[in-house]
């Protein structure tokens, strides 16, 4: 039986080691073949050694790392000044319904608005400079984060809300131990979407004004009809993108760790 359950568990392991860069190596096979038979020339499609040569190069004398720390400055700020304010609102939603019927038409509305279309203006009205782009990355993570954040607040249950008052805990207990643990799986859900779409948000803020960034990097290529370098900067946005998906799973895992134990068991049944 022990043997068994380590085989169970062996596998899965084995799979996730290989499917990854099988499904890598994919890509680059796809690829190679699509530039073999259209026989585009590189400025429309470059063939994956030139872009690793153009990688290679823009690694080397340091602008790569320069931009991509640009970019990634500004996601990481405007995440977090999103996720802090939709994280905060979110809470007066869920708990006042006046609150909830005054803000909520306004909340809607304003995302009806591409954030292409108002990047422009919050370009124009804050500068070029680095705050604009954090005002959009924030904007663009704010909508998701608070959805989520009412949505996990209003599924918190009743009878252990019931519970809490009969045990006259005060309302930062029942904050801390009962509203966070019941409303964080649904919260990190709305962060993982955020800090994907944060990176967007930089990216379109760098479109309209700005001489630095990932950004800044793919509208300079393109108009130097570099797409070898388009490429290496569209990786770069993916490898950061990944990185924050990837950073808040690791942080659901430690914060949602009280639910491992249950959840292995059934994966052993």
């Amino acid at each position: 039986m022990m043997e068994q359950m380590r085989r169970g568990v062996r596998i899965p392991n084995l799979r996730r080691l290989v499917i990854v860069p099988l499904s890598i190596l994919g890509l680059f096979v796809v690829w190679k073949m699509a530039v073999y038979v259209t026989q585009y020339p590189p400025f429309i499609l470059p063939p994956p050694g030139l872009v690793w040569n153009k990688f290679m190069t823009v690694l080397g004398d340091g602008s790569l790392l320069r931009h991509l720390w640009v970019t990634l400055v500004e996601v990481l700020v405007g995440l977090t000044i999103g996720v802090v304010f939709a994280t905060v609102l979110g809470y007066f939603l869920a708990k006042s319904r006046l609150v909830e019927r005054m803000l909520s038409p306004y909340i809607v509305a304003s995302q009806s608005v591409p954030i292409v279309a108002i990047a422009p203006l919050l370009v124009i009205w804050f500068g070029a400079g680095l705050f604009s782009k954090i005002l959009i990355c924030a904007l663009i993570v704010f909508f998701p984060v608070l959805v989520n954040t009412v949505v996990g607040l209003k599924s918190v249950p009743e009878d252990l809300q019931d519970l809490m008052r009969s045990l006259q805990a005060t309302r930062l207990q029942t904050i801390r131990y009962l509203e966070i643990p019941s409303a964080m799986p649904v919260f990190l859900g709305g962060l993982r979407i955020g800090a994907t779409l944060s990176v967007i948000g930089a990216v379109v803020g760098e479109f309209v004004g700005s001489d630095r960034g990932l950004g800044f990097m793919i509208n300079r290529a393109r108009g130097q009809y570099d797409t070898a370098l388009v490429f290496v900067a569209v990786f770069a946005l993916v490898f950061l993108a990944i990185s924050l998906y990837t950073s808040v799973i690791l942080l659901e895992k430690k914060l949602l760790s009280w639910r491992e134990p249950e959840d292995q068991s059934l994966k052993q049944i």
